[in-house]
Formats: structure tokens, C-alpha cells, sequence
């Protein structure tokens, strides 16, 4: 909450007025006419022009303020200028951090950072507005991360953390968070409409209005898309958003709805082999029922005073998945399709403050808060299925989990060069499973104590150093904790452990020139007693042996002129089981480097371009090495032009029609023909080959 607190000193307060970009730039892309001046300036014709003023997160000093070089903000054009294919990749703004698609659009991106395949989620936390986003005991894989419910040109910054030093962030933080915050009022209606290639489609209409009772916002956005893929992708996605802010006793309050409903047809990762020897193109499919559904509505209440806040929500949520990963290897004559579902209302209370303890230089500043989350699942399934038609139940659940938390930091100041800030994180979890096979049902409780603490020591006026050390957790999917026997085979099976702890420590160094250059530069170390790893053959997430990582991150920000600004990262991670554990084994998928760089620039003439690169390394896809993916580059691009009231964009997604995998893995399948066990082999997602969209949007006020 400081920290949203600390996005508005940089920007309402600095005296810019931050605008609702004209929406529509690309399928889901923000566009940068943000932090808008608007001068008495016109055209021969006497038609208003909008002068633009540039503003990126990036440039937010945080020499004095952060407490870890890995973390920071970032927003504004930093978002809005770069092409978005999807809406996941909105979290490839923070630094290191790479979103992939390894199915269809409407599912949950995989992500990528500290050499962490992080699957849909797992030990990655994401909320919005303070509400999290993660989903745990979810029906396809622990902590399930789903972003499309966003609209993104509500998204006004980015703040993140990579590693687990901060009391503030519980569940899924080990390694980064994020927490988007939305604009709280647009500056006028805006109507957009964006058109590609491979049948895509998109409507947006947005707008704000000022009133005696408050101010009112509302949005409603409106996609379809069907893929380069040869079984149409048919992807049908709405959304709504709209939220009431007013006054109340010397502070703000807020009501806001969002509602989500969207539809897809997938074609999931296929066999090398199957390419290779011309049974199926590149962009071909193997199964043609894959798929799935998502329907999220959500309400949120907050307060906000000068030294408080609170949020309440209440979220319903109903997803449907369909996958077939080894297609006929377990069941020759039906097949290994299989339906996943998830069906759940969401309960929850946050309360987070912040006081000023003493008086001068030494001031200690006290953060605290409290957590309270119900996920009331009335199913979470899995589901044998032959084209969509259930054949076999594996397991019909329902379960109760509940979570309590309380938080606590202090930052105390020495002098004005050295600052010490400490943290201590109390969880305590409960749950109920009532599941099909009685004999897995149960209840349990389980609780954690995740200390923090760092130091920062100010260097000179534009360069500060720190030293961060601490502790985390994931929770495992309860079912886990009260299973006697496997669901599939009968056999005994061993509980595991609901709350997972990490451990981690890093060193890092800030660099400021000014507003226009600044620099990280972090060494990290990370520990985990249980890694999430992703089953390919099994389409979820299960628990592992502990893990060892060691890294190197590199991030820079470079404004050489009003109009142009450049941005860049390189990470390098190497990941592997703990040596108690039979050190040595590779975590299959964690990449191993990383770079990501882009350009940004927007003259005054109305001009205004961007490009980013995307690099992965190869990565490990067995425990011994032996098997690896390729390299992969990715660049996209996008040119524009503002008139007026007008703004009309060209983006191009993966500019050199690169072939390159998207993701893969490694695990035995069965084609038709094939022998009983199956191959082993790898399976992969391709890139989506180089694709144009063009779009217009108008602000009529």
C-alpha cells in the first residue's frame, strides 16, 4: 500500500495528469498517449491538438527509497508504447520476465524468471489492486495465474519484487510479485477498434465521468481471434469493467465489477516426430477437441485514508479445461483426452497501514498488515473424456480453504546514507477436502513464519548498494495433504507437506543519472524445500525435491532525449536440484539465460514507433541434461501516428517470421501405429509466425 502510495508522489504529484491511453493500439496493446498536457496549440484547420508528455515508470528514482535493487515500477509509456500480442505478456514489463503460450490464447500464460519455469503461476504472485490473482488447490496446476481478465488499457503502473524478502507478500512470492494498479479515472471516452490478420478482431469502449456523487468509470472490451493454427483457434473473449470512487470522512472510497467470459479451441504443444516425418504441419494438431472455458466476476470494496486502507472482495469463478498430452498412451481405445474443472467463489479482506515513528533523521517507518482469504471450492475435477464427453471420473472434490495472515516491517534510518528495513510474515492455513474416494478425504492446518531483512547504504547521490536477505512459501494443493491412496491406480500414496518454504539472499547495486539513465546489477541465491515442477504427460503441476539457484541480473534504463528511450535485460541462472538430494540433476525447463531489450520513441510531430527482442537459452527438458530445447528470438514491432483526436497504429508480432519454439518439453507419448510404451520425445509450441494487426482510436473529449 506505501508503495501505491509512493507511485502517486511520482506521478499526480509531480503535477502530470496521467491519461487513459486512446485505446485499441493492437489486439490488447496500450497505447502511450499518457500523461497528457493539453496545450492551446491548433491547426490551420482550428481542430485541438494534445500535446504529449512522455513519462515512463522506469525513470521513478528509487536511489533512497527501494529497499532491493530487484525491485521497482514500472508503467505508463513503459507499458503502453511496446506491441502486446496477449494479455499475459503485460508482465514481461518487469525486468527478466518472460510470458509464453503453450496452448490456446484464453489459457493461463507460462512464465519464466530466475530460472524458474513457473508453469501457470506456482512461485510467481500477482494481484491487482492488493486482490491476488493466484488461485491455489486449482483444478489444472497449483497457483494458476490467468491475466486475461484484464483490460489493459486500465493499467496505469507496474510494481515488482523478485525474491522472497518482503513480509508483505505471502502465497506464490518466492520468486517475483507484481501488483497492477488500475487507473482510477480516465479522462475522457474513448472508442477503439483493432483488426489483424488470422481473423482477429477487437472493440474497446472506455470513459470516465465526473459527478457531485464521485467519479465513474467504466469499460467494456470485446476480442476474437481466430490463430494461424490449421484448427481455428475460435477464441471468443468480454469483458467489462466499472467502478464508482467518491469521498468519504477525509479519505477515498471505491466499488468496482469486472466480469470476464471467455472461450477458446487450442492446439496444444505436439510431437517433433510427428512434424518431422510430414503427419502434421508445424501449426498442425493431433487432437481437435482441446480447449476450455472461463467465466471470472468479481467485486472489490476499498477505503482509502492517509495512513490506511482496506479491500474486501468476493470473486466467482468457473473454468473448464480439456488436454490431451500422450494421446493414446494410457488408453489405446478412447484415447488420453481429459477434462480439467475448476468451480469456486472467492472470499477475502486485506488491511495494510503504514505510521512515522519519532522525529528527525532516525524516523522509523512501521508497515503492517492483515490477510484474510476463504476459497469456497464446490468442485475441482478430473475427468477421463472422449471429444469432449465425460467416460471416466479420476477425481470429483470439493474443498474449503482457508487462510489468515499478519505482517509487519520497519525501516530505520541511521543516517542519511545507511538504512536498515526488517519484516517478520505469520500464515496459518486450514482446510477441509471432502473428495470422491472417501478415503482421501480430510482436514488438516498448517501455519509459517517468513522473516526479512536488508540493509541499503547510499554510495553518493546517484548510486546505492544493498544486501537483502529472506524467507517465503508456496502452499501445495491441499488435496495432497490428505491423500491416502492414488486416485488412478489405487495404490498407497504419500501426503506431502501444504506450506513449502524458500529461502534467498542477494546483493545488488543502483545506478541514477538524472532521470534518464539508471542501472541494477544483482547477484542472487535462492532455496526451495519443494519445487513445483510441471508434468508434461500430465498437464499439472506436482511437488518435487528442493532446489538450488544461483544468478546474475543486468538492467538498464537509457533516456538520451526527450523522444527516444531504450531499455534492456540479461539474466543468468543456474538452476538445479539440492546436492542433499542428488545434486547435480538439472530442473527440467529452467531457462538458463535470458535478454529482453526494446526502443521506444515519439516525436513531436505525432510520430511514434516501438521494437523489443526477446531471447531464451536454451533449457534443460530431462533431470540429466542429455535432452535440451533451442534457443529462441522473438521480435515484435509497431509504428503510429496521432492526429488530432485520432491515433491510427500498424504492429507487427514476430517481425522475422522466426520458427522457433515457443515452449517445449520432453515426455512419452503414443501415435496411432506406435508401440504400447510410447515415444519419448519432444513436444513443442511453435511462435505464432509474423502477424499484422492495424488499429484506430478516437477521443472526442
Amino acid at each position: 500500500m506505501l508503495q501505491n502510495r509512493q507511485l502517486d508522489q511520482y506521478g499526480e504529484k509531480d503535477g502530470m495528469m496521467k491519461t487513459l491511453a486512446p485505446a485499441g493500439a493492437t489486439a490488447l496493446l496500450l497505447t502511450p498517449c499518457l500523461s497528457v498536457a493539453q496545450a492551446a496549440a491548433g491547426d490551420e484547420t482550428g481542430e485541438e491538438w494534445i500535446e504529449e508528455i512522455v513519462t515512463y515508470g522506469r525513470e521513478t528514482s528509487l536511489v533512497g527509497e527501494s529497499r532491493a535493487a530487484s525491485e521497482g515500477i514500472v508503467g505508463y509509456d513503459d507499458i503502453r508504447l511496446p506491441p502486446l500480442l496477449r494479455v499475459g505478456e503485460l508482465v514481461e514489463s518487469v525486468p527478466g520476465m518472460v510470458a509464453t503460450q503453450h496452448s490456446g490464447t484464453g489459457k493461463a500464460n507460462q512464465y519464466f524468471i530466475r530460472g524458474f519455469n513457473l508453469d501457470h503461476g506456482t512461485d510467481f504472485a500477482v494481484s491487482v489492486e492488493g486482490v491476488p490473482i493466484n488461485l491455489r488447490t486449482n483444478g489444472h496446476g497449483q497457483g494458476y495465474l490467468d491475466l486475461n481478465f484484464l483490460i489493459p488499457e486500465l493499467v496505469e503502473t507496474t510494481s515488482y519484487r523478485r525474491g522472497p524478502y518482503s513480509a508483505e507478500v505471502g502465497d506464490f512470492g518466492t520468486a517475483a510479485s507484481v501488483d497492477f494498479k488500475l487507473y482510477d479515472t480516465l479522462p475522457g471516452p474513448v472508442l477503439s477498434a483493432t483488426a489483424g490478420e488470422d481473423g482477429y478482431w477487437r472493440a474497446l469502449a472506455a470513459g470516465s465521468l465526473q459527478t457531485s456523487m464521485g467519479s465513474f468509470t467504466g469499460a467494456v472490451d470485446a476480442t476474437r481471434y481466430d490463430g494461424p493454427w490449421e484448427l481455428d483457434e475460435d477464441l471468443q473473449q468480454y469483458k467489462f469493467y466499472a467502478a464508482w470512487m467518491f469521498d468519504l470522512a477525509g479519505g477515498s472510497a471505491s466499488i468496482s465489477a469486472q466480469g470476464y467470459d471467455g472461450e477458446w479451441t487450442s492446439t496444444d504443444q505436439i510431437p517433433l516426430r510427428a512434424v518431422a516425418a510430414g503427419l502434421i504441419d508445424r501449426l498442425g494438431y493431433i487432437d481437435p477437441d482441446l480447449g476450455g472455458e472461463t467465466q471470472r466476476y468479481a467485486l472489490t470494496a476499498a477505503l482509502d485514508f492517509d495512513s490506511w486502507r482496506a479491500t474486501a472482495y468476493a470473486i466467482d469463478y468457473d473454468f473448464r479445461l480439456y488436454s490431451n498430452f500422450t494421446y493414446a498412451l494410457d488408453d489405446p481405445l478412447t484415447g488420453d483426452e481429459f477434462e480439467q474443472d475448476d468451480e469456486r467463489r472467492i472470499y477475502g479482506l486485506r488491511i495494510d497501514g503504514d505510521s512515522l515513528l519519532g522525529r528527525g533523521e532516525r524516523d522509523v517507518i512501521l508497515r503492517w498488515g492483515g490477510e484474510f482469504r476463504l476459497d469456497d471450492i464446490s468442485e475441482v475435477g478430473l475427468y477421463g473424456t472422449e471429444g469432449r464427453v465425460r467416460n471416466e471420473i479420476v477425481r470429483q472434490d470439493s474443498v474449503d480453504e482457508l487462510s489468515v495472515a499478519a505482517w509487519a516491517e520497519a525501516d530505520y534510518r541511521f543516517n542519511d546514507r545507511l538504512r536498515f528495513f526488517g519484516g517478520l510474515r505469520a500464515d496459518w492455513y486450514e482446510w477441509d477436502v471432502d473428495a470422491f474416494r472417501t478415503e482421501n478425504s480430510g482436514t488438516g492446518n498448517e501455519s509459517i513464519l517468513s522473516p526479512g531483512a536488508g540493509l541499503a547504504y547510499r554510495l553518493g547521490d546517484g548510486a546505492e548498494a544493498y544486501v537483502n536477505w529472506g524467507r517465503g512459501f508456496h502452499s501445495n494443493d491441499v488435496r495432497g495433504t490428505t491423500i491416502e491412496v492414488d486416485p488412478v491406480t489405487g495404490e498407497p500414496s504419500d501426503p506431502v507437506e501444504a506450506l513449502v518454504a524458500s529461502e534467498g539472499a542477494e546483493v545488488g547495486l543502483r545506478v541514477e543519472r538524472g532521470t534518464g539513465f539508471n542501472a541494477t546489477f544483482v547477484i542472487f541465491w535462492l532455496e526451495l524445500d519443494s519445487e513445483l515442477v510441471y508434468v508434461g504427460d500430465a498437464g499439472n503441476t506436482e511437488p518435487n525435491d528442493a532446489t538450488e539457484r544461483v544468478g546474475f541480473e543486468a538492467t538498464a534504463f537509457w533516456r538520451p532525449t526527450e523522444w527516444l528511450a531504450l531499455h534492456a535485460a540479461y539474466t543468468t541462472t543456474n538452476a538445479e536440484f539440492a546436492t542433499d538430494q542428488g545434486g547435480g540433476r538439472e530442473i527440467p525447463g529452467a531457462v538458463e539465460s535470458t535478454f529482453t531489450t526494446g526502443v521506444n520513441a515519439n516525436w513531436a510531430n505525432g510520430l511514434f514507433a516501438s521494437a523489443r527482442l526477446r531471447w531464451l537459452s536454451e533449457a534443460p527438458l530431462t533431470e540429466d541434461g542429455s535432452v535440451r530445447s533451442d534457443e529462441s528470438l522473438l521480435v515484435n514491432a509497431g509504428l503510429g501516428y496521432r492526429s488530432g483526436r485520432f491515433e491510427y497504429r500498424l504492429d507487427v508480432f514476430n517481425l522475422f517470421d522466426s520458427d522457433d519454439a515457443d515452449i517445449s518439453y520432453y515426455y512419452a507419448s503414443r501415435l496411432p501405429g506406435e508401440a504400447a510404451e510410447g515415444v519419448e520425445d519432444i513436444h513443442f509450441h511453435p511462435l505464432e509466425p509474423r502477424t499484422i494487426r492495424a488499429s484506430v482510436s478516437f477521443r472526442w473529449r
